[in-house]
């Protein structure tokens, strides 16, 4: 899935020809003292050591915010037909949470008869496989001899259920913390306008505060324009999952469909798992051999028609961010925060853009993070 921001407006005067005739570049100054790099470097290591140490706090701070920017433009819709805001914000949040809670008693019985299916079928997938046994074993020594080391990879494999809850680990610290991220959220979308207008006030110049107003208006604008629209773009990936796998006769279609839906949040690495996941459920549904692939294939056929058609039609004519910074996005937040982390990667870095973009000293970093 393609990752796409508007275009950044320049400020008039900050563009020069680039002297290659291939139009103009905004202009892009690099430090020139060795000391400024290295107090920048150090900064970015402290503001990360805080923000691992802090995880408790920050991360449902970045999940409120994020979806501050799905719900501000339905709070906004109300606000217009004279709901007062604080009413709008919290049907805006109960509709949310009616959707999660509406998902979670509808999927919960065939999620709870699939884990108990690949308990018992995983034995049996383990013997399918037994010839693979050897050459993973001494795959793993090599590596090992190289300085590469899986930990308990080989427990993982014994317990099927423990690979689901490292990969999912960090998921507890939202669910532990619902209530501070939904009271965040809340006036977020009640008082956000109203901190971000005294943030302006403190601004010592007129030309701060219209810049420090114009960033912030982007942010909203381009990411409740890209969250609502890979939102719909994902429920339509996890509508036609949930379609072929009720063609193949796959058990509890839905299920699938609605993880088809989530994973599609992550660029590269929720297909990736996913390819994976389908696999494992053509191994487990009963029939014949080639139809264990293909539950795995019709899905990979989805996501590549999605990525490389559908998604780049409608988000035309707009700007995309490095796929290189994307990826080493999602790896580095999983590590730090987890399956949220890895969530909220892609809206960090559209908005960590987006202000390098607007900033002169930051201009550089803007222009290397744009695909």
């Amino acid at each position: 899935m393609s990752i796409d921001l508007a275009a950044p407006s320049e400020p008039k005067g900050s563009e020069h020809h680039n002297g290659n005739g291939n139009g103009h570049l905004p202009e892009m100054p690099l430090p020139d003292d060795p000391k400024t790099v290295f107090l920048g470097i150090l900064c970015l290591l402290a503001v990360l050591a805080c923000l691992s140490i802090a995880r408790d706090i920050v991360l449902p701070v970045v999940l409120a915010l994020v979806l501050k920017l799905l719900l501000q433009p339905l709070v906004r819709l109300l606000e217009r037909v004279r709901v007062p805001k604080a009413i709008g914000a919290l049907a805006a949040i109960l509709l949310l949470l009616l959707i999660f809670v509406g998902l979670g008693t509808l999927l919960t019985s065939p999620a709870a008869t699939w884990a108990g299916n690949l308990s018992t079928e995983w034995p049996a997938i383990q013997a399918k496989f037994a010839f693979l046994a050897d050459p993973l074993h001494d795959l793993q020594q090599r590596l090992e001899q190289m300085g590469v080391r899986f930990g308990n990879a080989g427990s993982l494999l014994e317990n099927p259920t423990a690979i689901v809850s490292t990969i999912f680990a960090g998921t507890s610290t939202i669910a532990s913390h619902l209530f501070e991220t939904l009271l965040i959220l809340f006036y977020l979308l009640v008082f956000g306008e109203t901190f971000l207008r005294r943030f302006v006030e403190i601004l010592p110049n007129f030309l701060e505060k219209r810049e420090a107003v114009s960033i912030s208006q982007q942010i909203e604008r381009d990411l409740s324009a890209y969250l609502l629209t890979v939102t719909v773009i994902n429920a339509l990936v996890g509508a036609a999952t949930a379609l072929v796998l009720w063609a193949c006769g796959v058990p509890a279609p839905v299920l699938w469909g609605v993880v088809a839906f989530c994973l599609n949040f992550v660029p590269i690495l929720g297909p990736l798992f996913g390819v994976l996941l389908f696999l494992a459920v053509g191994l487990i549904a009963e029939g014949p051999a080639w139809l264990a692939v293909l539950p795995a294939a019709l899905y990979l056929a989805i996501h590549v028609a999605e990525g490389e058609w559908f998604t780049p039609m409608v988000l035309a004519r707009r700007f995309t961010i490095n796929p290189v910074a994307v990826i080493l996005a999602l790896i580095f937040w999983y590590w730090m925060w987890g399956v949220p982390g890895a969530i909220l990667a892609v809206p960090m870095l559209a908005i960590t853009k987006i202000i390098c973009d607007r900033l002169r000293p930051l201009r550089a970093l803007g222009h290397l993070l744009e695909g």
